[in-house]
C-alpha cells in the first residue's frame, strides 16, 4: 500500500482563511472562511417559526439572517425534551402538529445559505468532541463505520453505556476514537455535557434570533475533524494562529502535538506549494488529463454535469482500450476534481461509451475507491444504459465557484452572448419599429464599439438601404459601458 503524504497549509489574513490540504505534493481540498461572512454549518440558533407550510410539510423559521431558514418535518423531533420518546412505528407527525407560528424553537444550521435558498436546519442537534459526537436528543450509541474490528466496536460501546451514566443522552463514537482509553472518553463526554449545559443556559436567556452555539472557526475545525493524525505537516503564515493552533492541539488533538510550525518563507505558501495555480485551474470548465483527454464541469442550479472526452489521446492498441484507459484516468481525476471544487448534490458524470461489461465496471469501482478517501459521503450508483453515473455527494458548504465568484455581469451567467451580427439585425428591426411608432425626424442610435463598426464596415449597405427605406436620418453615439448585446434607438 502506498504510503500518503499529508499536509495542512493554512493562510491566514484579517480577511479570510484559506486552508488546503495536500497529499503527497497534490492539491485535494481548499477551505475559505471570510471574516464578513463565516460559514453557519454546526450553530445552534433559538429560532422563531415564522411560517408553517403544511402542504411542504416543512416551516420558515427566523434565526437572525437575512433569508428566513428552512426546517422539514423529518428533521423535526417529535418529542420535547419532557416527553417521551415515541414508539418506532408511531406514523411520523405532520408540520402542523409539530410547529406553530411564533413558537421558540433550538435549531442546527446542516446547510449554510447556498446561492437563492436559505439556510437548512434541524432540532436533531449534535455537537461534536474530538471522539465523540453528542445527540443530546437521542438515546442510541454508534459507532463509525471506519472502526472495523467488532471487539474494538463492542469495547467502545460498553465504554460509553458506563460512562454516560444517568443522563441517557446519545453518542457517535468518531474513527479517531478506536484504541483510546476510558479515561480519554470521560474527558470528552464531560466536556461535551459542559458545552449542552452551557447552550440550555443560553437558550433560556436569550431572545428569538440568538446564536447560542457556534462551531469552531475553519484552522480548528479542520485538525479536529478532517486530518486526523495521518496528518504529517501543519504550516502556518500567521504567528498568532500558529500559537492558537499549538495550544489547541496540545489539550484537544495530543496525536498531532509538535507537527504545527509556523512558515516563515518569504514567498507566499500557497504560491510555493502551486495552490493559488490549482485554485485557478478548479474555477475553469476544462479539466486536463495527462493522457491528452480532458472533462467538462459544467455547474447548475439543479445539478452538476461531468463530460469525459478523449480529446488528443489516440491510445497505441484499439479504440475500447483508448476509451477504457481515459475513464479509468478520469474517474480518478473526477473523485479529486469533486473535493477540490466542493461540488454537492446530485451529479451525472457522462463516461465514454463502453463496450465492455467488465470495463464498466472497473471503471465504476475505480471511482467509487477514489471517493474513499473523501470526507463528505457520496453515493454511486450504477453505469445506466447511456453510459451516465448517477452520483451524489453531500453538500454543506457552497462550492468553491460560487464562493469565489459571480455570475458575468455581460452574460447573466450564461457563459455566452449574441454575436455582433445577431445584435445589429436585432438593431435594424428595433429602428424599422421607432420609425414606424414616431413621427422622428431623426433617429439617434446608442450601442457598443463593436456594434458602430460593424454598422459602418461590412453591413453598411444594409444600412444604407434601410435608411431609404425610412426616409430618416440616422446617427451614431458609442457607448463604451453598453455590452455588445446593448443598444438604444432613441427618436430625436
Amino acid at each position: 500500500m502506498t504510503n500518503i503524504s499529508t499536509e495542512v497549509l493554512i493562510n491566514v489574513t484579517p480577511q479570510e482563511t484559506r486552508v488546503a490540504i495536500v497529499e503527497n505534493g497534490v492539491l485535494q481540498e481548499v477551505a475559505i472562511e471570510r471574516s464578513r461572512r463565516r460559514g453557519l454549518v454546526g450553530n445552534v440558533y433559538k429560532g422563531k417559526v415564522c411560517r408553517v407550510l403544511p402542504g411542504m410539510e416543512a416551516a420558515f423559521v427566523d434565526i437572525g439572517l437575512e433569508k428566513a431558514a428552512f426546517l422539514h418535518a423529518s428533521d423535526v423531533i417529535a418529542e420535547t425534551r419532557d416527553e417521551q420518546a415515541e414508539p418506532a412505528n408511531h406514523h411520523p407527525r405532520s408540520i402542523s402538529a409539530l410547529l406553530q407560528e411564533g413558537q421558540s424553537v433550538l435549531v442546527q444550521v446542516v446547510k449554510d445559505p447556498l446561492g437563492s435558498k436559505g439556510a437548512r436546519l434541524t432540532t436533531q442537534i449534535t455537537i461534536p468532541s474530538r471522539y465523540l459526537v453528542l445527540m443530546p436528543y437521542g438515546s442510541n450509541i454508534g459507532v463509525s463505520s471506519r472502526i472495523e474490528e467488532s471487539a474494538e466496536r463492542e469495547r467502545l460501546r460498553g465504554l460509553v453505556e458506563r460512562l454516560r451514566g444517568e443522563r441517557e443522552h446519545g453518542f457517535i463514537l468518531r474513527t479517531a476514537a478506536e484504541g483510546v482509553s476510558e479515561d480519554e472518553l470521560r474527558q470528552d463526554i464531560e466536556f461535551l455535557y459542559r458545552v449542552w449545559n452551557r447552550i440550555l443556559e443560553r437558550e433560556r436567556s436569550s431572545q428569538p434570533g440568538a446564536c447560542v452555539y457556534c462551531d469552531l472557526p475553519l484552522v480548528k475545525r479542520t485538525l479536529r475533524d478532517m486530518v486526523g493524525v495521518e496528518c504529517d505537516r501543519v504550516l502556518v503564515d500567521s504567528r498568532e494562529t500558529c500559537r492558537e493552533l499549538t495550544e489547541f492541539v496540545e489539550s484537544y488533538v495530543p496525536e498531532m502535538a509538535g507537527k504545527v510550525s509556523h512558515y516563515t518563507g518569504e514567498r507566499p505558501i500557497f504560491e510555493l506549494y502551486n495552490v493559488e495555480d490549482e485554485i485557478l485551474k478548479a474555477l475553469e470548465r476544462k479539466v486536463l488529463l495527462k493522457s491528452g483527454g480532458h472533462l467538462i464541469f459544467d455547474q447548475t442550479e439543479s445539478m452538476t454535469t461531468i463530460d469525459v472526452n478523449t480529446g488528443g489521446f489516440v491510445g497505441s492498441r484499439n479504440l475500447e482500450e483508448t476509451i477504457f484507459k481515459t475513464n479509468l484516468e478520469a474517474a480518478h481525476a473526477i473523485a479529486r476534481q469533486l473535493r477540490l471544487r466542493n461540488l454537492g448534490g446530485i451529479i451525472i458524470i457522462d463516461f465514454i461509451d463502453m463496450l465492455e461489461p467488465e470495463h464498466r465496471r472497473q471503471v465504476l469501482r475505480a471511482l467509487e475507491k477514489a471517493l474513499e478517501k473523501d470526507h463528505a459521503r457520496s453515493q454511486v450508483c450504477d453505469v445506466s444504459p447511456l453510459g451516465l453515473v448517477e452520483m451524489t455527494r453531500k453538500r454543506t458548504r457552497e462550492s468553491l465557484e460560487h464562493t469565489l465568484c459571480e455570475p458575468c455581469p455581460y452574460c447573466n451567467g450564461k457563459g455566452y452572448i449574441k454575436t455582433a451580427e445577431t445584435a445589429c439585425y436585432e438593431l435594424f428591426r428595433e429602428i424599422l419599429r421607432e420609425a414606424r411608432q414616431y413621427d422622428a425626424r431623426e433617429l439617434l442610435v446608442l450601442a457598443s464599439q463593436e456594434i458602430v463598426d460593424l454598422l459602418l464596415d461590412e453591413e453598411s449597405a444594409s444600412l444604407a438601404e434601410l435608411q431609404q427605406f425610412i426616409d430618416i436620418p440616422i446617427t451614431y453615439q458609442v457607448e463604451t459601458q453598453y455590452t455588445q448585446e446593448q443598444f438604444d434607438v432613441v427618436p430625436v
